[in-house]
C-alpha cells in the first residue's frame, strides 16, 4: 500500500488527469499485491459504470445544455429581479434565488455559475459591489448546483454506496435551501455595511405578473424533475429523459431555441459525461484494490480502537472530508473514500442515506475551498478577478456552508425530515 500511496501523491502533483491517477494507483497496488490482479483491471472498470442509475448522468447533462441554449434562464432571472430586487442588495439576493432556481434546473456548479457571471455580474459591478464579493456570490451560489436535487454528485455516491438515488434527491432540498439562506445571511452584513441600493425601486404588481407568466415554462422544469421522482412517477433516469423533452419545449415556447446548435450542445454534454464516467470507472480500479487489500476494514478498526465516540468519530470524518476537499476533484474523492467511510460509518450506526448526504455536501463546498476549488477558477477565468482576491472572498461564504453542513451531520432528523416523509432513510 506505501508504494501505492507514494505513486498517487507523485502522480496527482504532476498534474496528470485524476481519472488516469486513479488507474495507475489502483493498478500499482494490485500489482504490489499479486500480479494475477491486473487480469481483471477491464472487467472492474466496466463493473464500475454498468449501473442503470448512471443513466441518468448523460440526461440531466443534456437538459441543463438545452435550458442553457434555449434561453430559459434569461425569463428565470428577469422573474426573481422583480421578485425580491426591491430590497437594499435586491440584486445579491436575487443572485441567490436564481441560482437555487437553476441548480434545479441544470444540476450543474459550472454551468450555474458561468450562466450567472456572464449575465449578473456586469450589473452587480454597475449597482456598487465589488467586483470580487460579486463573483465569490456567484461561485458561492453555484455550490447550489450539486446539492439541489437533480444531482449526479448524488447519483454517483447512490451507485457507490447502495443507497436510494431517490433518497438523496428529497434529502437535498432542506440542506439546499438551508445554505442558500446562510448566504443571504453574508450579504446582508455586506449590503449593511456598504449601504448598497435597490436593484429596482418599488414591486409593480403588472411587471411581476408577466415576468412571472413568462417564467413559467422554465419554472415547471424543475417541478416536474424534483416532483416526478417525489411522487414516483418515474425513476431519476426517466426523469433525466423528461427534463430533456420539457427543456425543449420550453426553449420552443419562448422561440429561442435553434436547432443549429443542438449537435454543439449533445457534444458539450457527451464529453462532461464521458469525463465523469471515466473517472467512476478508474476510481473503481482503485476502490477494488483497497476491497482486495482489506483497507476500509482495517481503517475502520483503526478508528474505533482509538474512540469509540459516534460524535467525535462524526468530527474527525468531517476534518478529513475538508482536507480531501481541499486537494480533490469531487467526484473522484467521493469514489475513493466512499467504500472506507462507509465501513466506519456503519460500524457506529449513522444513516447510509444521511452520511451520504454530508459527504457530498461537503465534496460539494469543496468546489469553492482554496486552493483548489474548481468554481473558483472558473469564476475568475470568466469574470477576469484576480484569484487570489477571490479566495479572500469566499471565505465568509465557505464558513457558512460549513456551519450549515455541521449542524446537519449532528441533525438526523433535520436532514432526513423530506426522504423520512417518502419512506426512505432510517
Amino acid at each position: 500500500m506505501g508504494i501505492a500511496l507514494i505513486c498517487f501523491v507523485v502522480v496527482l502533483l504532476l498534474g496528470i488527469p485524476i481519472a488516469f491517477v486513479l488507474a495507475l494507483t489502483g493498478m500499482i497496488h494490485l500489482a504490489a499485491i499479486d500480479l494475477s490482479y491486473l487480469a481483471v483491471v477491464p472487467q472492474r472498470m466496466f463493473a464500475g459504470i454498468n449501473s442503470s442509475s448512471l443513466t441518468c448522468i448523460p440526461f440531466f447533462i443534456v437538459a441543463g445544455e438545452l435550458m442553457n441554449g434555449g434561453g430559459v434562464t434569461q425569463k428565470l432571472m428577469e422573474f426573481v429581479k422583480e421578485l425580491v430586487g426591491y430590497v437594499k442588495g435586491g440584486l445579491a439576493y436575487a443572485t441567490i434565488v436564481t441560482a437555487a432556481i437553476l441548480s434545479a434546473i441544470l444540476g450543474s456548479p459550472n454551468a450555474v455559475s458561468s450562466i450567472l457571471c456572464s449575465v449578473l455580474l456586469p450589473d452587480l459591478k454597475k449597482e456598487g459591489y465589488d467586483m470580487e464579493f460579486g463573483g465569490a456570490l456567484i461561485a458561492a451560489s453555484g455550490v447550489l448546483g450539486p446539492i439541489i436535487p437533480p444531482s449526479t454528485t448524488f447519483v454517483i455516491f447512490a451507485t457507490l454506496s447502495g443507497v436510494s438515488v431517490k433518497g438523496l434527491f428529497m434529502a437535498g432540498i432542506i440542506p439546499g435551501i438551508l445554505i442558500a439562506i446562510s448566504y443571504v445571511f453574508v450579504v446582508a452584513l455586506y449590503v449593511r455595511r456598504k449601504g448598497l441600493p435597490r436593484a429596482i425601486d418599488h414591486i409593480a404588481p403588472r411587471r411581476l405578473l408577466r415576468s412571472f407568466v413568462q417564467a413559467i415554462p422554465a419554472l415547471v422544469v424543475p417541478l416536474v424533475i424534483v416532483g416526478g421522482v417525489m411522487t414516483g412517477a418515474f425513476t431519476p433516469t426517466e426523469s433525466g429523459a423528461v427534463s430533456c423533452v420539457a427543456a425543449v419545449l420550453a426553449g420552443m415556447i419562448y422561440r429561442s431555441f435553434d436547432f443549429k446548435h443542438l449537435p454543439q450542445m449533445l457534444l458539450r454534454a457527451g464529453s462532461t459525461s464521458a469525463a465523469i464516467l471515466f473517472i467512476i470507472a478508474a476510481g473503481n480500479i482503485l476502490g477494488y484494490s483497497l476491497e482486495v487489500d482489506n483497507i476500509p476494514s482495517r481503517v475502520a478498526a483503526a478508528v474505533l480502537s482509538w474512540t469509540s465516540s459516534k460524535a467525535l468519530i462524526i468530527l474527525l470524518l468531517l476534518a478529513v472530508m475538508i482536507v480531501v476537499g481541499c486537494l480533490m476533484e469531487a467526484t473522484a474523492a467521493i469514489t475513493i473514500f466512499t467504500p472506507v467511510m462507509m465501513t466506519i460509518v456503519t460500524a457506529i450506526g449513522m444513516d447510509g442515506l444521511h452520511f451520504g448526504l454530508v459527504l457530498c455536501i461537503m465534496m460539494t463546498i469543496a468546489l469553492i475551498t482554496p486552493p483548489v476549488g474548481m468554481l473558483l477558477f472558473v469564476t475568475s477565468n470568466i469574470s477576469k478577478i484576480e484569484l487570489t482576491k477571490l479566495n479572500r472572498a469566499i471565505l465568509p461564504f465557505c464558513l457558512a456552508a460549513f456551519a450549515v453542513t455541521f449542524a446537519l451531520a449532528y441533525l438526523p432528523d433535520v436532514a432526513l425530515f423530506v426522504p423520512r416523509l417518502f419512506g426512505y432513510g432510517g
